[in-house]
């Protein structure tokens, strides 16, 4: 068959666009003969093309895709130029291709023959939420951010986020040391690939505490030492000292009532806006950790939130001033869920109210909030909150910022992978709850989402990330229909089977259990752990064994079913009040995790993954 295709213009994101096209078609159909052109503008005269690019749909930053194709003759179309990548995408999709996971082995691209009769399409949606976008976290490697980059327009994704000036933390948890340079050298790359994607780019974040001071903050690393004398003074007064937070610059509030603090910190902000007038959304958030809050005598006459709020409105002046129309991030975590007393936003306009409920509990989801229930909330007592797990509670501070504040746009921050998914070695009740709660952001007046999460999740399948991606674009889609297209697309026609395997894991694990919010005997649990270990070793035996060399995705699962046995032992072992043995279990599973890496690394973020197993279990997020 000859295809006819028209590019229009010259953008360089409708460009990629249609480069892509041709790479998924003649990966499809290897025979099929290609006539590429490229016009300044659409032009009837020309019969029997398959135009891209603008021009057949109304244009706006609502991501909409318009598709008419009949016969091989049409349009491949969208309402900006990202719109129209993610509408070629979407035309493949109906052409049987389907995006899993991250990395060019989650591409699904059925061989076929190519003919008009199949080049039959007719497509015009509208994303569900405008905010659908993915923050770097973990463990990474340039390659790793790229897959991630390179992945979210295949589903209909349209934002990325990289947190702090320069994210060395991830990049160093990988490669070992890097000098701040290397890892903004790397980021310069894969900027230009967010850019020829037409991507939203969300910046920054952490680190505004800490840059204005002349103190570099590229983590959570130890500062070595007290802080600077001259860096002092502008630091929080908690428990009659002004130093960092246990040594950490990045969990150190400031004295927020001092104007010199303010002012220093406005102005650098500002300066940055000016210096990256391409960056979308700038995000300005005070110190990470919590009680941790100045408690001089002129701070502790207004709330942490109050004192925020007045920032924002001397942020927004001094933008205004210097007429920056930057948007900003302000972010609702940790003291700030707590609303204002007396500060009101006066430019809403200017601000994003990005929505973090970082103590929340995964074992329901903002489906199960009842919005006509009272919910009792505790009153800010400074340096003394806790952890509130209720997603009610969060879900109640949320309402009453959007009520009290007057926000135009919002969207959720929220954690489902980035260490909750480890409680659930099979992926599957993680990924019944994100499709819930994406499916019910409008419920909780938010538009969208962006995951803090690891950017490896696809181990032992991407369902969690698919499940988000699709319900973020299509709120009405079930979950059901999503867990059906994903495993036939990865496992053909043992889609179910691997389906049920991966339900069956998920509820014997029971994450509910270690997540501490659901009563259990240890020895039911060690009896039912050892259920999850037989059910690994038959469906292995009956599936794994023979399927392994068939795909990746297969290949997968048979390191995932060693490493869920270990796992399995671990708790089983702790459950018996074996600690050694549990702990030396720890030691076998991180090794075989170290063992297989060179299998896994696209898919597993091994730093995490070790670290995770002994954490819940012995650690930090110890909760049974």
């Amino acid at each position: 068959m000859k295809l006819i295709i028209a590019k229009i213009g010259d953008n360089k994101t409708v460009s990629f666009a249609n480069e892509e096209l041709i790479r998924l078609i003649k990966t499809m159909d290897s025979s099929v003969v290609l006539d590429v052109r490229k016009y300044d503008s659409y032009d009837e005269g020309v019969k029997n093309a398959l135009w891209v690019g603008l021009g057949f749909t109304e244009e706006n930053e609502k991501d909409s895709v318009a598709i008419k194709v009949k016969d091989g003759a049409g349009f491949i179309s969208g309402s900006n130029e990202r719109s129209v990548l993610i509408a070629v995408y979407r035309f493949m999709r109906e052409l049987g291709c389907r995006f899993l996971r991250p990395g060019i082995d989650g591409e699904k691209v059925p061989q076929k023959t190519i003919s008009a009769e199949v080049l039959n399409v007719n497509v015009n949606e509208t994303a569900s939420y405008g905010h659908r976008g993915i923050c770097i976290e973990g463990s990474v490697g340039s390659e790793h951010v790229y897959n991630m980059i390179d992945w979210i327009p295949k589903v209909g994704m349209n934002a990325y986020f990289k947190q702090f000036f320069t994210p060395a933390i991830f990049f160093t948890r990988y490669y070992g040391d890097m000098t701040p340079d290397e890892v903004d050298a790397i980021m310069n790359s894969l900027e230009e690939e967010i850019a020829k994607r037409g991507l939203e780019y969300h910046t920054v974040g952490h680190g505004w505490t800490c840059e204005p001071f002349g103190i570099v903050a590229t983590g959570w690393d130890k500062y070595g030492g007290e802080a600077p004398e001259e860096v002092k003074p502008y630091l929080a007064l908690v428990g009659g000292k002004r130093d960092f937070r246990y040594e950490i610059a990045l969990n150190t509030n400031l004295c927020y009532s001092n104007p010199d603090v303010r002012e220093k910190m406005v102005n650098c902000i500002v300066n940055y806006c000016k210096n990256h007038p391409d960056e979308d959304y700038v995000h300005f958030w005070l110190a990470d950790g919590r009680n941790n809050h100045c408690e001089c005598e002129n701070c502790v006459k207004k709330t942490p939130s109050d004192f925020y709020v007045l920032m924002l409105n001397e942020l927004d002046r001094a933008l205004t001033n210097e007429k920056l129309t930057t948007k900003i991030v302000c972010l609702l975590y940790n003291e700030l869920m707590w609303v204002p007393e007396t500060e009101k936003l006066l430019n809403p306009d200017r601000f994003t109210l990005m929505f973090a409920p970082i103590t929340r509990t995964y074992s329901t989801s903002y489906k199960d909030v009842d919005l006509n229930e009272k919910v009792e909330l505790e009153p800010y007592v400074r340096n003394q909150i806790s952890r509130p797990a209720s997603v009610a509670v969060s879900v109640e501070r949320l309402r009453l910022w959007q009520k009290e504040q007057g926000f135009n746009d919002s969207f959720l921050f929220d954690y489902h992978l980035m260490w909750d998914h480890h409680y659930d070695p099979g992926y599957y009740e993680v990924a019944e709850i994100l499709h819930q709660d994406m499916a019910s952001l409008d419920k909780i007046g938010v538009n969208g989402m962006v995951s803090c999460q690891l950017q490896r999740t696809a181990l032992p399948t991407a369902l969690p990330l698919y499940a988000m991606a699709e319900t973020l674009w299509n709120k009405n889609i079930t979950f059901k229909e999503i867990s059906k297209d994903y495993f036939t697309a990865a496992f053909k026609e043992y889609g179910e089977k691997v389906e049920k395997y991966m339900a069956d894991l998920s509820a014997l694990f029971e994450p509910k259990v270690l997540r501490g919010n659901k009563p259990f005997e240890k020895e039911t649990m060690a009896q039912q752990y050892e259920k999850a270990k037989t059910l690994v070793d038959d469906f292995k035996a009956n599936y794994i064994e023979k399927m392994k060399d068939v795909s990746k995705d297969w290949e997968y699962l048979s390191y995932h079913a060693e490493m869920t046995k270990l796992y399995a032992d671990a708790y089983i072992l702790y459950f018996r009040g074996n600690e050694a043995e549990s702990k030396a279990k720890i030691e076998e599973f991180k090794a075989y995790v170290d063992e297989t890496r060179v299998y896994t690394d696209s898919v597993l973020d091994e730093f995490f993954i070790k670290g995770d197993l002994y954490g819940n279990i012995y650690g930090w997020r110890k909760t049974i």
